[in-house]
């Protein structure tokens, strides 16, 4: 028995933000229902490779892991009658739209709220339902940039920095989309209630300028790019190796400096900490320390001295040789269906439970692939799914 064992998902959403939140339901044992169309494209999971031998790309099998799937031309009303009688079973329903586009399509909260008052809504946009910018379209870039955190991130020679990941996608929008969902079902629980948990991932965003952010609304002084703890002002940096390889050192409590200070050979920068009054000059020097050796001779002269220093790994070196990832099962092997048997690779989820442990059944379907399946469920004839197939109703 999983965890959310009995929680059922009807997923509307696209790309990756909402696909990704009801992967983490799915994993911990809900049923989550994808609702997609055939004939409307989606740049994540039409993205290559794609499985050799199969029509699923790498991020479908992915994101539809443990998910059943049908397609729907919403655009029809009979499309809407049947989302009505699904939302009788799969009370907790995840969209990701711009604000007013499921109301138009006859799906909106308050709509499907009266057909079923326990229904459990999740809208994830980029700004809320609410505010001048909810009609604004944007990708996590866009969010990072306004949200602050991007005026004090990166060099102050090159300005912000991309990093290859979706901050406001993964760990905003899709992470407050699960903990909204919880919430929401555990005041169900109590209340016999549902409601709409509305999540921004800007919003989201704002939480993260953290102690500097906080510090700002009590002093009003801005934060300077490579001025500050966390972003470069002291010690705490990336550094080169000789072999062109980067280690990370973050030694910010004293006993963590402390050590590495000796293991770099200049135990006379102990007292000064990590930020000493000449940080550029002590910085400087331990730059070309670092760039002395080879990533690998510092991960030898660092192995057991609690310096908080730790390599930059690539991919096949953090999902594939890292025995910590081994052991914490962060890489799983899942069957891709309609396949033969075969089995591909994908990225585990974080969540460890005692109990009831995550289970990684299959891998995503093609779309639409259960559709007559849940048509029948839901008491159409053969007949009646024949004809409504023949009307473009599963386009």
């Amino acid at each position: 028995m999983g965890a959310l064992d009995g929680l059922k998902v009807l997923d509307f959403s696209t790309l990756l933000p909402g696909p990704f939140a009801t992967l983490m339901l799915a994993d911990m044992g809900a049923e989550v229902l994808k609702v997609s169309s055939k004939g409307k494209a989606d740049i994540v999971i039409d993205y290559p490779p794609f499985i050799e031998g199969t029509e699923i790309s790498v991020n479908q099998a992915w994101l539809g892991r443990n998910k059943k799937t049908i397609s729907l031309n919403l655009k029809e009303p009979q499309s809407v009658e049947i989302i009505k009688k699904l939302i009788m079973e799969y009370d907790i329903l995840m969209e990701q739209f711009r604000p007013g586009v499921m109301e138009k399509l006859g799906l909106g909260y308050e709509t499907l709220k009266a057909v079923n008052p326990r229904l459990i809504y999740c809208s994830l946009t980029g700004y809320g339902q609410t505010g001048p910018l909810k009609m604004r379209a944007g990708h996590d870039i866009n969010y990072l940039a306004r949200s602050g955190n991007m005026e004090q991130a990166g060099r102050k020679s090159t300005g912000p920095v991309l990093t290859n990941m979706q901050v406001a996608d993964v760990a905003v929008g899709s992470m407050n989309s699960v903990i909204g969902i919880l919430a929401a079902v555990y005041y169900r629980n109590n209340t016999g209630r549902g409601q709409w948990v509305d999540v921004s991932m800007y919003d989201g965003l704002i939480p993260f300028n953290s102690m500097d952010g906080a510090a700002f609304l009590a002093t009003g002084k801005e934060p300077e790019r490579e001025g500050e703890r966390l972003n470069g002002g002291c010690i705490y940096d990336f550094y080169e190796t000789r072999d062109g390889r980067y280690l990370s050192v973050g030694c910010l409590e004293p006993q963590f400096w402390k050590n590495f200070c000796l293991c770099i050979g200049r135990a006379e920068y102990i007292e000064g900490t990590v930020w000493p009054e000449n940080i550029r000059e002590v910085k400087e020097d331990i730059k070309q320390i670092i760039k002395g050796k080879t990533l690998q001779e510092w991960e030898r002269i660092f192995e057991g001295k609690d310096v908080c220093a730790e390599p930059v790994l690539n991919l096949e070196e953090a999902l594939i040789k890292d025995e910590q990832l081994k052991e914490r099962q962060m890489v799983v092997e899942v069957e891709v269906p309609l396949s033969k048997g075969k089995k591909v690779r994908q990225l585990g989820t974080a969540v460890k439970l005692s109990e009831c442990p995550i289970e990684y059944g299959y891998g995503g379907y093609p779309i639409g692939y259960h559709t007559v399946e849940v048509m029948r469920k839901l008491g159409f004839t053969p007949e009646q799914i024949e004809a409504m197939n023949k009307k473009g109703i599963f386009r």
